[in-house]
């Protein structure tokens, strides 16, 4: 045991020394994380279409049936028609992230027909803000319907009942997000991306470098076994990629508002246990591969990409194909997305964390004991 932690503080010395004259390691951990946050926080926004509403109809009239027909059929919305408020709110259970079925909530009154026909009925528009671009558009599209709705039958109502139809006006909130700003929804997603981005690369191009220089030939001939050669490379670019997550929690809090709600010690946590995983993965195809070039286009396609296109960063996987989603569900990165949207906008939801970070565990387990037999493989 004191010849293993001698050996192994021996190694971890070198890769602080490492890190300290080569400052492209301090540039991946550090410099770039908190460009990325603060370009794309400040720049990105996104549209989205096909919203999944519930329609509490307390008033089920035949107005009011005629009135919501327009989602019926509509590319951009996929009604369910509920009649207590309580099944509507049930569909978009703040404690359910996971099994959520409506972005948006329609409740109508059940004198909504009445007080139209005496000068205005009003309808209340519920939004799921925690996806500001899906809670604005479906805002937009039911006010823009509505008022479709109202212009068409205008000169009908008039004959029916001899007098004008009156304004339907609508009252919306959001549901964990006051602001109705797509900042809220895109940093923390973005987080993930950054870590995805700085865990893989820094091991990536760490051991492959090495490779090209030679120096890891020198370590074979020494004592060291491959379980404290990737623990060498593991450690040092641990506590370099949570300096990096640091910044962009201390961004994302005080640069952009962003509200946690849920347990910073947590966020803390899962982080940990993700990186665990990013750095497995990249010292695993570093391992493979002993060129820095090959290595990162590589690194470049098992992990950024999927982790932008597939994890619920741009989108919401329940609006894909079944497919696509269950792909995206293989990824660790869709359970760390979850995980931090639902720990900044919404709270501690103890299920979908103790569920999500044991997966997390899995793989970082899987990917960091797979990164020692492949070193060992190569040592061999």
């Amino acid at each position: 045991m004191d010849d293993f932690l001698r050996r192994l503080t021996a190694l971890i010395k070198k890769e602080y020394k490492q890190i300290v004259r080569d400052q492209s390691s301090f540039i991946i951990g550090v410099v770039i994380p908190i460009m990325m946050i603060l370009l794309v926080g400040y720049g990105m926004s996104l549209d989205v279409k096909d919203v999944p509403v519930a329609v509490v109809m307390q008033d089920p009239s035949p107005t009011v049936q005629d009135m919501f027909s327009f989602m019926d059929g509509s590319s951009y919305f996929n009604p369910r028609y509920v009649t207590t408020y309580h099944e509507g709110v049930s569909l978009m259970d703040d404690r359910k992230v996971d099994d959520r079925k409506v972005d948006a909530l329609v409740v109508v009154p059940p004198d909504f027909t009445e007080s139209l026909r005496k000068g205005g009925g009003h309808v209340q528009i519920i939004l799921w803000g925690v996806d500001p671009t899906t809670a604005k558009t479906a805002q937009g599209y039911m006010e823009a319907g509505l008022a479709a709705w109202q212009q068409a039958h205008m000169r009908e109502y008039m004959t029916s009942y001899g007098t004008r139809l009156g304004m339907i006006s609508v009252s919306a909130r959001q549901w964990y997000n006051d602001a109705n700003t797509s900042t809220w929804f895109f940093v923390p997603g973005l987080i993930v991306l950054i870590m995805t981005m700085v865990g893989v690369f820094l091991t990536t191009m760490v051991m492959a470098r090495e490779w090209e220089r030679g120096t890891l030939e020198s370590l074979f001939v020494t004592p060291v076994k491959p379980l404290e050669i990737v623990l060498s490379k593991w450690i040092p670019y641990f506590f370099v990629s949570m300096g990096g997550f640091a910044l962009c929690m201390i961004a994302a809090r005080y640069l952009f508002y962003v509200p946690i709600r849920g347990s910073v010690l947590i966020i803390i946590l899962a982080s940990m246990i993700y990186l665990l995983t990013t750095l497995g993965l990249g010292l695993t195809i570093s391992s493979l591969l002993k060129d820095q070039f090959i290595a990162c286009q590589i690194a470049l396609l098992v992990s950024l990409l999927p982790t932008v296109m597939l994890s619920g960063f741009i989108f919401d996987l329940k609006s894909t194909p079944e497919f696509i989603n269950a792909v995206g569900h293989i990824m660790p990165a869709t359970y760390y997305m979850e995980l931090l949207k639902t720990l900044f906008l919404v709270g501690n939801n103890w299920g979908m964390i103790v569920k999500n970070c044991t997966i997390l565990i899995v793989y970082g387990l899987f990917f960091f004991g797979l990164s020692v037999v492949v070193t060992k493989k190569r040592l061999e």
